[in-house]
């Protein structure tokens, strides 16, 4: 064969092995599943809400719950019929609105306040996660990392393995909300940016946001860095670059704040920043 030819057979290869690697499996009204890795799936909901499926050979994790999608635990069993782990990366109703569905949950002792100040309804089994925490699915480990920032308890969820990191809000979808109350200080979010930046330089390659469906990628470090950066800058008092972000989409302060580099943006309250 011939270079060209050559290189159009190496074309197909890669192209049948990118469809093979990210192949939908399920849909129905409320959400679509995608198969993006090996036993790995990405559930992305009508409302551009994100939850995960990890499956090891004796367990499985879905991360976090959506808003409303109707008889999400049956669902859940077209994709796997193994014990399953509920892990919330934070407790906002597009990341936990599903909770009932399940006899327990998991989420971080950091956002009990968002429990009662939302008035979440829950009566099953709450179990508080430990920074550091490691959950053994079988072939499989995932690490919990306590991450403050986008809300007091936000975490994200580590597959050391795999080189993947399950982020929630708390790296954002190409911007992170930190107008909400209760507030955290840019200091510590700018702390949180530190630590998962470091784990970039250590394994972790993929940063799986919390609303998928707006990205249709993994972040890598370079976002990772730019996060890090501006979090950095408004610790520091840097607002400079900032321009007002509009009150009709935003939630939480009057007067919310933007700033940007990259493909990073942070939206806060300017009135508490630290």
């Amino acid at each position: 064969m011939n270079l060209k030819t050559n290189f159009f057979a190496l074309f197909l290869i890669l192209i049948s092995g990118i469809l093979a690697s990210a192949q939908e499996v399920f849909k129905n009204n409320d959400l679509t599943i995608t198969k993006l890795e090996k036993n790995m799936w990405v559930v992305e909901t009508t409302d551009n809400t994100t939850m995960y499926i990890i499956e090891g050979t004796e367990k499985a994790m879905l991360i976090d719950t959506g808003t409303k999608c109707e008889k999400l635990d049956e669902v859940v069993r077209q994709i796997t019929q193994k014990p399953l782990l509920v892990m919330v990366t934070h407790i906002h109703p597009d990341h936990a609105g599903n909770i009932q569905y399940f006899d327990q949950i998991y989420f971080h002792p950091g956002d009990t306040v968002l429990m009662r100040t939302m008035h979440v309804a829950y009566k099953g089994k709450v179990n508080y996660v430990k920074d550091g925490e490691k959950f053994d699915l079988g072939g499989t480990t995932i690490e919990a990392l306590f991450t403050p920032g986008h809300t007091p308890g936000s975490i994200v969820l580590l597959d050391r393995k795999a080189g993947n990191c399950y982020s929630g809000d708390a790296f954002g979808s190409g911007q992170v909300w930190m107008q909400l109350e209760p507030h955290v200080s840019m200091a510590i979010y700018a702390q949180s940016c530190r630590t998962m930046e470091a784990l970039m330089d250590k394994g972790i390659t993929k940063i799986y946001c919390g609303h998928y469906p707006y990205v249709k990628k993994a972040y890598d470090k370079s976002y990772m860095t730019e996060m890090r950066q501006l979090a950095e800058e408004l610790s520091n008092g840097k607002t400079s670059d900032a321009k007002p972000y509009p009150t009709k989409v935003a939630i939480g302060t009057q007067n919310p704040m933007i700033i940007t580099k990259g493909s990073a943006s942070i939206v806060y309250d300017p009135d508490h920043i630290n």
